[in-house]
């Protein structure tokens, strides 16, 4: 196979490339762009039905500041970069889509399958699945599951669909806090109910949830919500059994549980790579797994030293690119060239030569 091209397979139907990306998050899509400037082409997969991740899914509106050369990024506006950075590419994408089998060739190339139906005739495999799929810790109260996506919520899409509304968010955890303080004085009302008075949140954003409660700004409740106030077919305020063993009833239009996630690594698990703590073991050479030809980037994986920030997974992804190209290409000669003075990367990147 020429190097950068995707073919069609001799099998009707199956999608012949040198690498799939498991994961469309930060990690995955640079990826995509480390990849090309290697002249290698990717398709990427996705159980979500859009690009980002953990980004878009859990924190799309949360600024980020330990991006380098960027001050401050919120983090859909991150993904949003990202999918501008990749788009010389022409990668593939396949989004709702989650892998479910991997299977190894007698050619050493990988059969690749989405609980879809899509197929992949695939030279490696990336996978940058970051934490897993995610479920929430849900209000285990009698009405919560009729309300849920409408007005009880375990994540914010949209800040702004909270203003002016009055809302009730049960929590006392970071995120819990941090929409507190985000919500103060943009919500009609914003109450904290959280089940004990200390808090694992950061002690900052504790304190200021403290004095804002004592300004009388939001109402800090200790307790937990035993039941919700309906009427007819709206949610009208939740009911509080406070430590003391009173009840206390908030009214409310919306909802917002933040307990935390279950993250679920899911059908990797089950491909015969070697886990440690429900993590991908890698080396840090060029970050592949026990399995010659995968290699783990961002989140999943693990090693001496592992820290789990999207700088490290963008390091990750870089090493992994070069990792893929001597897997598939292990006679081609390997060598660094820099995008500011290289043609090669210029051409690829569509951009002109400078004058």
């Amino acid at each position: 196979m020429v190097g950068g091209e995707n073919r069609e397979s001799e099998v009707p139907g199956v999608i012949r490339t040198e690498c799939v990306i498991v994961g469309a998050g930060p990690a995955g899509l640079f990826a995509v762009f480390e990849l090309g400037l290697l002249g290698i082409k990717c398709e990427i997969v996705d159980s979500l039905a859009h690009p980002g991740g953990q980004c878009t899914e859990l924190y799309p509106d949360k600024p980020i500041y330990d991006i380098p050369a960027l001050p401050v990024c919120g983090a859909q506006e991150l993904v949003d970069r990202l999918m501008q950075q990749v788009k010389p590419f022409g990668a593939g994408f396949h989004f709702g889509q989650e892998v479910v089998e991997v299977r190894r060739q007698a050619s050493g190339r990988f059969d690749v399958a989405t609980a879809a139906g899509t197929r992949f005739d695939a030279g490696s495999l990336i996978i940058a699945g970051g934490l897993g799929s995610f479920q929430p810790r849900r209000l285990l109260v009698p009405d919560a599951e009729r309300f849920e996506g409408s007005q009880v919520h375990y994540r914010v899409r949209r800040a702004e669909d909270f203003h002016g509304r009055d809302v009730v968010v049960a929590g006392g955890g970071d995120s819990a806090l941090d929409w507190v303080l985000e919500f103060c004085g943009k919500a009609r009302s914003v109450a904290l109910v959280h089940r004990r008075a200390e808090f694992r949140a950061q002690p900052a954003s504790v304190a200021r949830m403290g004095q804002l409660a004592a300004e009388g700004r939001i109402r800090h409740v200790t307790g937990t919500i035993q039941s919700l106030v309906v009427a007819g077919d709206r949610l009208t305020g939740v009911r509080v059994q406070q430590a003391d063993k009173t009840t206390v009833e908030l009214s409310c239009e919306l909802v917002l549980a933040c307990f935390g996630l279950h993250p679920k690594l899911g059908p990797i698990a089950n491909w015969g790579l070697a886990l440690e703590k429900k993590a991908l073991k890698v080396d840090t050479e060029k970050f592949q797994t026990s399995e010659p030809g995968i290699f783990a980037i961002g989140d999943v994986n693990t090693y001496p030293g592992k820290k789990k920030l999207i700088l490290s997974g963008f390091h990750e992804a870089a090493l992994a690119a070069f990792g893929v190209q001597h897997y598939v290409y292990p006679d081609k000669r390997q060598f660094l060239q820099y995008t500011t003075t290289s043609p090669i990367m210029r051409e690829r990147l569509g951009v002109a030569a400078p004058e």
